[in-house]
Protein backbone atom coordinates (compact mmCIF):
# COMPACT_ATOMS: atom_id res chain seq x y z
CA UNK A 1 0.00 0.00 0.00
CA UNK A 2 1.16 3.72 -1.20
CA UNK A 3 1.32 6.31 2.13
CA UNK A 4 -1.36 8.64 2.28
CA UNK A 5 0.16 12.46 2.08
CA UNK A 6 -1.12 14.31 4.92
CA UNK A 7 -3.39 17.42 3.44
CA UNK A 8 -4.49 20.62 4.64
CA UNK A 9 -8.20 20.99 5.49
CA UNK A 10 -8.67 24.41 3.46
CA UNK A 11 -6.89 22.07 0.42
CA UNK A 12 -9.73 19.44 0.72
CA UNK A 13 -12.65 22.24 1.26
CA UNK A 14 -11.24 23.72 -1.97
CA UNK A 15 -10.96 20.78 -3.79
CA UNK A 16 -14.13 19.81 -2.92
CA UNK A 17 -16.08 22.79 -4.31
CA UNK A 18 -13.94 22.27 -7.15
CA UNK A 19 -15.13 18.70 -7.86
CA UNK A 20 -18.80 19.50 -7.11
CA UNK A 21 -19.14 22.00 -9.84
CA UNK A 22 -17.43 19.57 -12.27
CA UNK A 23 -19.69 16.90 -11.71
CA UNK A 24 -22.66 19.32 -12.08
CA UNK A 25 -20.64 20.48 -15.56
CA UNK A 26 -20.32 16.99 -16.71
CA UNK A 27 -24.40 16.12 -15.26
CA UNK A 28 -25.57 19.01 -17.12
CA UNK A 29 -23.53 18.66 -20.47
CA UNK A 30 -24.36 14.95 -20.34
CA UNK A 31 -27.80 15.15 -20.77
CA UNK A 32 -27.39 17.58 -24.00
CA UNK A 33 -24.67 14.96 -25.54
CA UNK A 34 -27.53 12.10 -24.79
CA UNK A 35 -29.71 13.72 -26.71
CA UNK A 36 -27.89 14.65 -29.01
CA UNK A 37 -26.34 11.32 -29.32
CA UNK A 38 -29.62 9.67 -29.51
CA UNK A 39 -31.20 12.24 -32.22
CA UNK A 40 -28.26 11.41 -34.17
CA UNK A 41 -28.71 7.62 -34.14
CA UNK A 42 -32.33 8.14 -34.90
CA UNK A 43 -31.54 11.00 -37.70
CA UNK A 44 -33.08 14.13 -36.04
CA UNK A 45 -31.26 17.09 -35.13
CA UNK A 46 -31.39 16.70 -31.40
CA UNK A 47 -32.02 20.91 -29.25
CA UNK A 48 -30.90 23.07 -31.55
CA UNK A 49 -32.63 26.33 -30.43
CA UNK A 50 -30.91 27.33 -27.18
CA UNK A 51 -27.84 28.84 -28.38
CA UNK A 52 -25.36 28.17 -31.24
CA UNK A 53 -25.70 24.20 -31.62
CA UNK A 54 -28.02 23.92 -28.76
CA UNK A 55 -24.99 24.23 -26.15
CA UNK A 56 -27.04 26.36 -23.84
CA UNK A 57 -29.97 24.21 -23.60
CA UNK A 58 -28.62 23.05 -20.17
CA UNK A 59 -29.14 26.53 -18.96
CA UNK A 60 -32.54 26.62 -20.56
CA UNK A 61 -33.41 23.76 -19.13
CA UNK A 62 -32.51 24.84 -15.84
CA UNK A 63 -33.99 27.81 -15.67
CA UNK A 64 -37.29 26.48 -16.74
CA UNK A 65 -37.17 23.62 -13.65
CA UNK A 66 -36.16 26.96 -11.38
CA UNK A 67 -39.34 28.67 -12.62
CA UNK A 68 -41.89 25.89 -12.34
CA UNK A 69 -44.05 25.49 -9.41
CA UNK A 70 -42.93 23.22 -6.93
CA UNK A 71 -46.59 21.92 -5.69
CA UNK A 72 -47.30 19.32 -2.89
CA UNK A 73 -49.80 16.56 -3.33
CA UNK A 74 -53.02 16.86 -1.13
CA UNK A 75 -52.23 13.59 1.03
CA UNK A 76 -48.73 13.86 0.41
CA UNK A 77 -46.59 13.00 3.76
CA UNK A 78 -44.71 16.65 3.56
CA UNK A 79 -41.46 16.26 4.99
CA UNK A 80 -40.43 13.36 3.81
CA UNK A 81 -41.80 14.14 0.13
CA UNK A 82 -39.34 17.20 0.15
CA UNK A 83 -36.50 15.54 1.94
CA UNK A 84 -36.71 12.37 -0.61
CA UNK A 85 -34.88 14.39 -3.62
CA UNK A 86 -32.55 15.82 -1.50
CA UNK A 87 -31.03 12.73 0.04
CA UNK A 88 -30.27 11.53 -3.31
CA UNK A 89 -28.63 13.73 -4.42
CA UNK A 90 -26.33 14.65 -1.39
CA UNK A 91 -25.23 11.03 -1.53
CA UNK A 92 -25.10 10.77 -5.28
CA UNK A 93 -22.45 14.26 -5.23
CA UNK A 94 -20.76 12.66 -1.90
CA UNK A 95 -19.94 8.92 -3.68
CA UNK A 96 -17.63 10.76 -6.32
CA UNK A 97 -15.93 12.46 -3.23
CA UNK A 98 -13.41 8.90 -3.40
CA UNK A 99 -12.75 8.62 -6.56
CA UNK A 100 -9.24 9.44 -7.82
CA UNK A 101 -8.61 11.50 -10.65
CA UNK A 102 -5.15 11.75 -10.82
CA UNK A 103 -1.36 11.07 -8.99
CA UNK A 104 -1.79 14.52 -7.14
CA UNK A 105 0.04 17.60 -7.56
CA UNK A 106 2.60 20.11 -5.80
CA UNK A 107 1.05 23.89 -6.36
CA UNK A 108 2.65 26.65 -5.02
CA UNK A 109 4.64 24.38 -2.52
CA UNK A 110 1.26 22.83 -1.62
CA UNK A 111 0.19 19.38 -2.06
CA UNK A 112 -2.95 18.95 -3.52
CA UNK A 113 -4.39 15.17 -3.76
CA UNK A 114 -5.93 13.40 -6.82
CA UNK A 115 -8.93 12.49 -5.17
CA UNK A 116 -11.14 14.47 -2.41
CA UNK A 117 -11.03 12.06 0.21
CA UNK A 118 -8.55 8.67 -0.06
CA UNK A 119 -9.63 6.74 2.87
CA UNK A 120 -9.09 2.79 2.99
CA UNK A 121 -12.38 1.69 2.37
CA UNK A 122 -13.15 3.56 -0.30
CA UNK A 123 -14.87 0.78 -2.07
CA UNK A 124 -17.18 0.08 0.60
CA UNK A 125 -17.81 4.11 1.26
CA UNK A 126 -19.26 3.67 -2.39
CA UNK A 127 -21.61 0.93 -2.29
CA UNK A 128 -22.57 2.20 1.25
CA UNK A 129 -23.60 5.16 -0.35
CA UNK A 130 -25.43 4.33 -2.97
CA UNK A 131 -27.59 2.03 -0.86
CA UNK A 132 -28.49 5.11 1.20
CA UNK A 133 -29.37 6.83 -1.72
CA UNK A 134 -31.80 4.29 -2.74
CA UNK A 135 -33.95 5.50 0.13
CA UNK A 136 -34.65 8.92 -1.50
CA UNK A 137 -36.22 7.14 -4.92
CA UNK A 138 -38.11 4.70 -2.01
CA UNK A 139 -39.34 7.25 0.29
CA UNK A 140 -40.11 9.82 -2.46
CA UNK A 141 -42.36 7.28 -4.30
CA UNK A 142 -44.10 6.69 -0.72
CA UNK A 143 -44.77 9.93 0.41
CA UNK A 144 -46.33 10.88 -2.92
CA UNK A 145 -49.64 9.11 -1.82
CA UNK A 146 -49.92 8.26 -5.68
CA UNK A 147 -50.10 4.40 -7.01
CA UNK A 148 -47.75 4.98 -9.41
CA UNK A 149 -44.93 6.59 -7.62
CA UNK A 150 -45.52 3.77 -5.36
CA UNK A 151 -45.13 0.74 -7.66
CA UNK A 152 -42.48 2.52 -8.96
CA UNK A 153 -40.45 2.76 -5.50
CA UNK A 154 -41.65 -0.89 -5.08
CA UNK A 155 -39.82 -1.42 -8.01
CA UNK A 156 -36.69 0.11 -7.33
CA UNK A 157 -36.17 -1.16 -4.08
CA UNK A 158 -36.99 -4.90 -5.59
CA UNK A 159 -34.41 -4.06 -8.40
CA UNK A 160 -31.55 -2.15 -7.14
CA UNK A 161 -31.53 -4.36 -4.15
CA UNK A 162 -31.18 -7.36 -6.38
CA UNK A 163 -28.36 -6.36 -8.81
CA UNK A 164 -26.66 -4.45 -5.67
CA UNK A 165 -25.07 -7.85 -5.11
CA UNK A 166 -23.74 -9.10 -8.62
CA UNK A 167 -22.58 -5.59 -8.47
CA UNK A 168 -20.79 -6.16 -5.30
CA UNK A 169 -19.59 -9.71 -6.05
CA UNK A 170 -18.51 -8.25 -9.65
CA UNK A 171 -15.84 -6.21 -8.40
CA UNK A 172 -14.36 -8.44 -5.63
CA UNK A 173 -12.06 -10.38 -7.97
CA UNK A 174 -10.03 -6.60 -8.39
CA UNK A 175 -10.22 -6.66 -4.80
CA UNK A 176 -8.49 -9.76 -4.50
CA UNK A 177 -6.13 -9.34 -6.82
CA UNK A 178 -5.02 -5.87 -5.22
CA UNK A 179 -5.23 -6.87 -1.88
CA UNK A 180 -6.56 -3.53 -0.78
CA UNK A 181 -10.02 -1.26 -0.96
CA UNK A 182 -8.18 1.84 -1.58
CA UNK A 183 -9.32 3.16 -4.85
CA UNK A 184 -5.65 4.48 -5.33
CA UNK A 185 -4.09 1.49 -4.27
CA UNK A 186 -6.38 -0.51 -6.88
CA UNK A 187 -5.08 2.16 -9.51
CA UNK A 188 -1.31 1.65 -8.73
CA UNK A 189 -1.65 -1.85 -8.78
CA UNK A 190 -3.00 -2.10 -12.40
CA UNK A 191 0.00 0.00 -13.85
CA UNK A 192 2.27 -1.81 -11.86
CA UNK A 193 0.96 -5.25 -13.79
CA UNK A 194 -2.16 -5.14 -16.32
CA UNK A 195 -5.27 -3.34 -16.60
CA UNK A 196 -8.18 -5.85 -14.96
CA UNK A 197 -9.86 -5.31 -17.65
CA UNK A 198 -7.90 -8.25 -18.98
CA UNK A 199 -7.89 -10.96 -16.18
CA UNK A 200 -11.79 -9.70 -14.91
CA UNK A 201 -13.22 -9.47 -18.22
CA UNK A 202 -16.37 -11.86 -16.66
CA UNK A 203 -16.63 -9.02 -13.96
CA UNK A 204 -16.20 -5.94 -16.28
CA UNK A 205 -19.17 -7.25 -17.92
CA UNK A 206 -21.52 -8.07 -15.23
CA UNK A 207 -20.17 -5.26 -13.49
CA UNK A 208 -21.22 -2.98 -16.56
CA UNK A 209 -24.55 -4.52 -16.58
CA UNK A 210 -25.49 -4.75 -12.70
CA UNK A 211 -24.60 -0.91 -12.86
CA UNK A 212 -26.67 -0.12 -15.96
CA UNK A 213 -29.67 -1.64 -13.82
CA UNK A 214 -28.39 -0.15 -10.74
CA UNK A 215 -28.42 3.25 -12.14
CA UNK A 216 -32.12 2.59 -13.85
CA UNK A 217 -30.98 2.70 -17.74
CA UNK A 218 -32.30 1.32 -20.78
CA UNK A 219 -32.76 -1.60 -21.05
CA UNK A 220 -33.37 -1.51 -17.14
CA UNK A 221 -35.39 0.87 -16.53
CA UNK A 222 -38.51 -0.51 -15.06
CA UNK A 223 -38.84 1.65 -12.13
CA UNK A 224 -39.49 4.63 -14.34
CA UNK A 225 -41.24 2.61 -17.39
CA UNK A 226 -43.50 5.72 -19.14
CA UNK A 227 -45.87 3.48 -20.74
CA UNK A 228 -46.35 1.69 -17.47
CA UNK A 229 -45.89 4.02 -14.71
CA UNK A 230 -46.04 7.59 -16.24
CA UNK A 231 -42.53 7.85 -14.90
CA UNK A 232 -42.25 5.85 -11.31
CA UNK A 233 -41.25 7.31 -8.22
CA UNK A 234 -40.74 11.16 -9.25
CA UNK A 235 -44.75 11.20 -11.07
CA UNK A 236 -45.69 13.76 -8.43
CA UNK A 237 -42.70 15.77 -7.94
CA UNK A 238 -42.23 19.06 -10.32
CA UNK A 239 -39.71 22.00 -10.89
CA UNK A 240 -36.32 21.55 -9.24
CA UNK A 241 -37.42 18.33 -6.70
CA UNK A 242 -38.11 16.86 -10.34
CA UNK A 243 -34.34 18.22 -11.05
CA UNK A 244 -32.93 16.97 -8.47
CA UNK A 245 -33.96 12.91 -8.70
CA UNK A 246 -32.79 13.78 -12.47
CA UNK A 247 -29.72 14.80 -10.92
CA UNK A 248 -28.94 11.86 -9.03
CA UNK A 249 -29.41 9.79 -11.67
CA UNK A 250 -27.17 11.15 -13.89
CA UNK A 251 -24.37 11.75 -11.31
CA UNK A 252 -24.82 8.35 -10.40
CA UNK A 253 -24.20 7.00 -13.71
CA UNK A 254 -20.96 9.66 -13.88
CA UNK A 255 -19.86 7.99 -10.63
CA UNK A 256 -20.31 4.42 -11.78
CA UNK A 257 -18.29 4.90 -15.24
CA UNK A 258 -15.44 6.73 -13.38
CA UNK A 259 -15.85 3.60 -10.78
CA UNK A 260 -15.42 1.04 -14.10
CA UNK A 261 -12.44 3.15 -14.71
CA UNK A 262 -11.07 2.98 -11.58
CA UNK A 263 -11.51 -0.78 -11.11
CA UNK A 264 -11.27 -2.19 -14.71
CA UNK A 265 -9.20 0.47 -17.10
CA UNK A 266 -6.31 2.01 -14.96
CA UNK A 267 -7.76 4.68 -13.53
CA UNK A 268 -5.77 7.97 -14.55
CA UNK A 269 -2.88 5.67 -15.96
CA UNK A 270 -2.55 6.45 -20.48
CA UNK A 271 -2.92 3.47 -22.46
CA UNK A 272 0.53 3.40 -23.60
CA UNK A 273 2.15 6.50 -22.15
CA UNK A 274 1.42 8.20 -18.88
CA UNK A 275 2.83 11.76 -19.69
CA UNK A 276 3.36 14.36 -17.31
CA UNK A 277 1.20 14.27 -14.40
CA UNK A 278 -0.92 17.64 -15.43
CA UNK A 279 -2.32 14.79 -18.19
CA UNK A 280 -3.39 12.08 -15.99
CA UNK A 281 -7.19 13.95 -15.72
CA UNK A 282 -7.10 14.28 -19.25
CA UNK A 283 -6.94 10.37 -19.44
CA UNK A 284 -10.04 9.76 -16.96
CA UNK A 285 -12.24 12.31 -18.51
CA UNK A 286 -11.52 10.39 -22.15
CA UNK A 287 -11.82 6.80 -20.58
CA UNK A 288 -15.04 8.72 -18.98
CA UNK A 289 -16.34 10.03 -22.32
CA UNK A 290 -16.11 6.38 -24.02
CA UNK A 291 -17.85 4.77 -21.10
CA UNK A 292 -21.05 7.32 -20.80
CA UNK A 293 -21.37 7.14 -24.66
CA UNK A 294 -21.45 3.14 -24.42
CA UNK A 295 -24.46 3.24 -21.78
CA UNK A 296 -25.82 6.48 -24.37
CA UNK A 297 -25.51 3.73 -26.81
CA UNK A 298 -27.38 0.94 -24.63
CA UNK A 299 -30.68 3.33 -24.47
CA UNK A 300 -30.72 4.15 -27.51
CA UNK A 301 -30.40 0.51 -29.34
CA UNK A 302 -32.04 -1.90 -26.42
CA UNK A 303 -35.99 -2.53 -25.75
CA UNK A 304 -36.84 -2.62 -22.33
CA UNK A 305 -37.24 -6.07 -20.37
CA UNK A 306 -40.02 -7.21 -18.70
CA UNK A 307 -40.19 -7.14 -14.97
CA UNK A 308 -39.75 -10.96 -14.66
CA UNK A 309 -37.25 -10.76 -17.47
CA UNK A 310 -35.31 -8.50 -15.46
CA UNK A 311 -35.62 -10.25 -12.29
CA UNK A 312 -34.60 -13.56 -13.29
CA UNK A 313 -31.29 -12.43 -15.39
CA UNK A 314 -30.58 -10.45 -12.65
CA UNK A 315 -30.64 -13.68 -9.85
CA UNK A 316 -30.44 -16.76 -11.88
CA UNK A 317 -27.65 -15.42 -14.38
CA UNK A 318 -25.44 -12.68 -13.43
CA UNK A 319 -25.27 -13.22 -9.88
CA UNK A 320 -24.11 -16.89 -10.49
CA UNK A 321 -21.95 -15.83 -12.91
CA UNK A 322 -20.15 -13.42 -10.60
CA UNK A 323 -20.30 -15.71 -7.43
CA UNK A 324 -18.55 -17.89 -10.42
CA UNK A 325 -15.34 -15.28 -11.28
CA UNK A 326 -15.20 -14.58 -7.91
CA UNK A 327 -14.22 -17.70 -6.85
CA UNK A 328 -12.33 -18.47 -9.68
CA UNK A 329 -10.26 -15.86 -8.85
CA UNK A 330 -9.72 -16.78 -5.52
CA UNK A 331 -8.36 -20.22 -6.13
CA UNK A 332 -5.94 -18.46 -8.47
CA UNK A 333 -4.75 -16.25 -6.26
CA UNK A 334 -3.92 -18.64 -4.03
CA UNK A 335 -2.53 -20.99 -5.93
CA UNK A 336 -0.76 -18.94 -7.95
Amino acid sequence: MTPVPSVDWWVSVIESLVVINLVLATFAYLTLAERKVMARMQLRYGPNRAGPYGLLQPIADLLKLLFKESFNPAAAIDWLYILAPFLAAFTALATFSVIPFGPGWVIGGVYVPGQVANVSIGLILIFALGSIGIYGFIVGGWASDSKYALLGSMRTCAQLVSYEVSLALSVLGVVIMAESLRLSDIVAAQADTVWYAVPQFVGLVVFLLAGTAETARAPFDLPEAEQELVAGYHTEYGGMRFGLFTMSEYINLITLSALCITLFLGGWHGIVWDGPSWVAPLWFIGKLVVILYVFIWMRTTLPRLRYDQLMRFGWKVLLPVATLNAVVTALLVVWL
